[in-house]
């Protein structure tokens, strides 16, 4: 399973295409979950209430196992899914890509519409930094203050940041740490004696 995934380093707004009268406005972010996209789309529809569509697509997950395409009112497809299809051809996950458009008279008909969506997609994701991310995982351990040294030598070794330290007769660290390190770290702390450690999600 890969621990890795494709996304993009920060937001990109306001990406204006033109398309016989019509303005088409791209919009990404990076996105974590269902609820930070449907705050997105609520905050951009405050923003721009006046557009005849926001038009827009998804994918989260490392494989983008969860995705969704919407045309909102455009005609079927011609839409969200040439959006989408730009962010399975830039290979990127846990983004929200919108198309605000501005009805400018003239009809576009469902080939000009895709055209158009498709490109504006496609300049919006040109405009970004696209980076690798990497997952990461909880780890809880449980240790002698004599071992204190020993547990933190072996945290260090592998970037790990500290995000809970509680000190006594017996210590408590809550940590995280890129996937990765997950099979080397757990090897380590195995061979170590009176540790106790759990992993979280």
């Amino acid at each position: 399973m890969s621990s890795s995934y494709n996304t993009i380093e920060k937001p990109v707004l306001n990406i204006i295409l033109k398309e016989k009268g019509s303005r088409f406005i791209g919009f990404a972010w990076q996105v974590n979950s269902e609820e930070e996209i449907r705050k997105r789309l609520e905050e951009l529809k405050a923003e721009h209430p006046k557009a005849t569509h926001h038009c827009y697509a998804y994918r989260l997950g490392i494989n983008g196992e969860k995705y969704r395409a919407n045309d909102d009112g455009e005609p079927s497809g011609s839409a969200g899914l040439p959006i989408y299809n730009q962010l399975l051809a830039h290979g990127v996950t846990n983004i929200l890509l919108v198309a605000v458009r501005y009805y400018g008279g003239t009809k576009l008909g469902v080939s000009g519409l895709v055209r158009a969506y498709k490109d504006c997609a496609k300049m919006t994701l040109a405009e970004s930094t696209i980076t690798v991310r990497e997952l990461e995982f909880t780890i809880e351990i449980e240790f002698n203050f004599s071992q204190q040294n020993t547990v933190f030598t072996v945290l260090n070794r592998y970037g790990t940041k500290i995000l809970d330290f509680q000190s006594g007769d017996s210590c408590t660290i809550t940590a995280s740490l890129k996937l990765g390190h997950k099979k080397s770290i757990s090897e380590q702390l195995s061979e170590m004696q009176h540790i106790q450690f759990t992993f979280r999600d």
